[in-house]
């Protein structure tokens, strides 16, 4: 999962690549429709604060979703990467772009008022 205690990740194509300087144990799932529009599901990610590095930001592009936040992905292939909250400085990253997210657990849920009743986690 780690190397030497960082995660790595990418995009679809690999023109971005990133480095979470912490690993990741867990992460959470929000519901809300923006979130939803934007992966067509639930948003499964992790705040990594400040510690993410990346290479290939010249394909990073952003898109401000609110007055608080920004969405990147990638604008070579349109993979989502991570949600910027812009008062704190904080990545909210994709799980899904990690390169082995295998081990990790959900541990919260936000926006569940929000949540369609087209689709229920497992466990």
């Amino acid at each position: 999962m780690s190397n030497g205690g960082k995660m790595a990740g990418g995009c679809l194509c690999g023109g971005v690549r990133f480095t979470l300087e912490r690993p990741v144990s867990s992460f959470g799932a929000c519901h809300c429709e923006m979130c939803r529009r934007w992966t067509s599901g639930p948003y499964l990610a992790h705040d990594c604060g400040e510690n993410v590095r990346f290479d290939g930001e010249e394909y990073i592009q952003r898109y401000k979703s609110s007055d608080w936040a920004e969405r990147g992905f990638c604008k070579i292939c349109g993979s989502n990467l991570f949600y910027f909250v812009i008062q704190t400085g904080h990545f909210i990253m994709s799980i899904g772009a990690l390169d082995n997210p295998d081990g990790l657990k959900m541990k919260s849920q936000i926006f569940i008022d929000e949540k369609p009743d087209c689709y229920d986690f497992a466990n």
